[in-house]
């Protein structure tokens, strides 16, 4: 058993990505379960903008950089499980896809805001990867089992009902244990378990996309992402973060340098706002600005190191200026609130496709309150601990301490003798 860290934004999707392509997912263009394209190369009219929840997820295949393989490309004997990401995968391969039948199903489950029924998919995803394993034994198989999370949200995440949904995980090991002792192959086995994010309870949600309105700006968000010559474009993922276009009709992003002569204002009203924990404000690849409550700072990446240093506090706790490359910054932060947060800001927000703004919830707060049929009794997606740290759990020691969940895919690759790409966010741990 170990504890590892995710990824800014916290939340399905994007998480995903670390396991599959060993990599954070800013930098391999997906910023967030929702989106603004400014290029308008991706989105098209009439709203340019992506959200990952409902039919727009088979897009998350053709958003993703061509450049980063996905470990299903790398290991042609794969399966994957009620993955978001398939790329690579044969259409026979996908398991527990979801077919015209199944599709409505899962949407009448999901809009009727019925949690309990997410784990009977859960068991029915199970039984297609112990069909596929007895009967085809793949070299590598990915199962996403996602009733924990419904129920989290809607039940809480102590909830009875969530205790129901991680029996269902502890049977399918089981099950899979029992398949590889009978077939002889246990021993050949890697088995790991993971989570692609936390969640912690909420009390209070801000309806983010409303308010800005009611500040007097034209805004756009999801599920009514159209909208005439927005001012702000606000996409909110999981729900404790939330990235924000400011005059979003720019094709390209133009720096916080340049907008804060009108936007200054704007930016510190939202800092005042209780849900409001971090707020970062991106100048372009290598630099940004890390605002809270208690202090602002530069964070900078440059060749592979990353720097921290702060100007009037010290927003992310870190008791200390600091200069490293990914694994003495993630020594540096890891007990502290916001694990990994330097690599993570600095990665986020220098992405292309990221806001201008990007805003990490406080505990107890989320950035959305319409247009959730399950109603969000506890969230993720912030940089906050309770969202970014997860179990690991493996049937085999590691070599060394597993630090991220980028490190599973070059750690899957090196079981499998298989030459990881050269750009990796991760390391392996075997």
């Amino acid at each position: 058993m170990h504890t590892v860290s995710s990824v800014f934004p916290s939340v399905t999707g994007p998480a995903y990505l670390p396991f599959l392509m060993g990599r954070f997912p800013g930098a391999v263009g997906i910023p967030g379960l929702r989106w603004y394209d400014r290029s308008r190369k991706c989105c098209t009219w009439p709203d340019y903008a992506r959200s990952y929840v409902g039919y727009e997820m088979a897009r998350i295949n053709g958003d993703l950089d061509p450049a980063a393989p996905t470990i299903f490309e790398l290991v042609p004997r794969s399966a994957a499980a009620f993955s978001v990401v398939t790329r690579g995968l044969a259409r026979t391969d996908t398991l527990a896809a979801l077919t015209p039948r199944s599709a409505i199903r899962a949407a009448f489950t999901h809009f009727r805001g019925r949690a309990e029924r997410w784990i009977d998919i859960d068991r029915e995803v199970a039984d297609s990867v112990i069909e596929r394993v007895r009967g085809d034994r793949p070299d590598f198989v990915f199962a996403a089992l996602t009733g924990i999370d419904k129920a989290s949200h809607a039940r809480g995440h102590d909830s009875p009902l969530v205790l129901d949904a991680l029996g269902v995980v502890d049977d399918l090991a089981a099950r899979l244990r029992d398949e590889a002792e009978r077939g002889g192959w246990w021993d050949d086995t890697h088995l790991w378990i993971a989570s692609d994010h936390g969640h912690s309870p909420v009390h209070a949600h801000d309806d983010l996309a409303r308010e800005i309105a009611h500040m007097g700006l034209r805004t756009v968000a999801h599920p009514w992402s159209a909208g005439f010559a927005p001012d702000v474009a606000v996409m909110v993922s999981g729900n404790a973060m939330a990235h924000l276009y400011l005059e979003p009709r720019q094709r390209t992003r133009p720096g916080w340098s340049r907008l804060a002569p009108r936007w200054q204002a704007f930016a510190d009203q939202l800092l005042g706002r209780p849900s409001v924990d971090l707020m970062i404000l991106a100048e372009g690849a290598t630099r940004c600005e890390v605002h809270a409550k208690r202090g602002a700072a530069i964070i900078e990446r440059r060749d592979n190191r990353y720097s921290y240093r702060r100007a009037t506090g010290d927003p992310l706790g870190v008791g200390r200026d600091l200069d490293g490359d990914a694994r003495e910054t993630y020594d540096a932060t890891i007990g502290s609130d916001y694990p990994d947060g330097i690599v993570q800001i600095a990665v986020l927000a220098g992405a292309a496709r990221s806001g201008d703004i990007i805003l990490s919830a406080a505990p107890g707060h989320d950035f959305r309150a319409r247009y959730e049929p399950i109603p969000h009794r506890s969230a993720h997606g912030a940089l906050h601990r309770d969202h970014m740290l997860v179990p690991l759990l493996t049937n085999r020691v590691p070599r060394i301490a597993p630090r991220r969940t980028t490190d599973l895919f070059p750690s899957a690759l090196a079981a499998l003798d298989v030459s990881a790409p050269t750009v990796l966010d991760g390391r392996s741990f075997l």
